[in-house]
């Protein structure tokens, strides 16, 4: 049977492993040229539907801790995110959300405290080199608007991570998802209307069913999965399981869409997947190893 720490890793994996379907879905299923109507449709629906099942508003400094988390891990992360989606190929859009563990460790080690390892720089390092690998082969041109945003999104997730694992939880995940998708939500929605305008054109069955996916799967759920893994594994060690996210989307965009897929990319897959494994699973034969030696002297 899987132990408790496995088995919360797996489940905190479900998140980025289900965000990396966000481009190949807002490509084929989305309307054109709507990125912040996309962010805010996949947000604000799935927060107050979080919200009617939890039913349990801030409190105190949390209204503003929710505004800021909302706005670093929602609000400014989708907006780019969706920019980032329509401007580059699904594989690409994603994989520069490969410096983040690298982002993440060095703020954890300023705010959080947490041990800024060899293991930890050489896990983030290979991360980079293997997302590397997969974004020098990619046969289309790089739009700097959208290597911009996805850079932006990458900074303020990271940010987010780390503020989360700070702040702490005052309630239970699904309740401050809620809180942080609402926050975050509205924030695009004032945002859209000022600069996308509303939407004119009905939706067609697609573009509905699209949002939905979205909303419920890949934000509600995948978010209450996330927040859940940030509140019970060092900040560090999520950032990681983050990576899975543009290897889902590079696979996604091979499989589905015919963007090409080189050995290269390949070797860049096994060593995204490598830097995962060597940063987030812990060595079990030196506990012992001690302990052996314990033994041995007290007898």
């Amino acid at each position: 049977m899987l132990s408790n720490r496995k088995f919360l890793i797996l489940a905190t994996a479900l998140a980025p492993a289900l965000w990396g379907t966000t481009y190949l879905t807002t490509t084929i299923f989305l309307p054109e040229s709507r990125p912040l109507l996309a962010a805010t449709l996949r947000a604000l629906p799935a927060g107050l539907l979080l919200l009617a099942v939890c039913r349990q508003l801030p409190s105190g400094a949390w209204w503003w801790k929710s505004w800021i988390l909302g706005i670093l891990n929602i609000g400014a992360f989708f907006a780019l995110l969706f920019i980032a989606a329509y401007r580059l190929p699904g594989g690409v859009a994603a994989i520069v959300g490969g410096i983040q563990p690298l982002i993440v460790a060095l703020l954890a080690s300023r705010l959080l405290h947490e041990r800024l390892t060899t293991r930890v720089m050489v896990a983030g390092f290979t991360g980079v080199l293997g997302v590397g690998l997969i974004t020098l082969q990619a046969q289309a041109r790089l739009d700097a608007i959208g290597v911009a945003a996805a850079l932006g999104g990458t900074l303020s997730m990271a940010t987010g991570i780390v503020l989360s694992k700070k702040w702490g939880q005052p309630a239970p995940p699904l309740t401050t998802t809620a809180w942080q998708l609402i926050t975050g939500g509205l924030s695009l929605l004032v945002v859209m209307v000022l600069f996308e305008g509303l939407p004119l054109a009905a939706l067609t069955q697609s573009n509905i069913g699209g949002y939905a996916y979205l909303s419920l799967v890949g934000t509600a759920f995948a978010y209450v999965m996330w927040f859940r893994g940030i509140s019970r594994l060092p900040a560090g060690t999520t950032a990681f399981l983050g990576l899975l996210s543009p290897v889902v989307a590079m696979l996604l965009g091979w499989a589905v869409a015919g963007e090409n897929f080189t050995p290269l990319q390949m070797l860049g897959i096994f060593l995204v997947l490598g830097s995962i494994a060597f940063a987030i699973i812990a060595k079990r034969v030196k506990p012992r190893a001690q302990c052996e030696v314990l033994v041995q002297k007290e007898t």
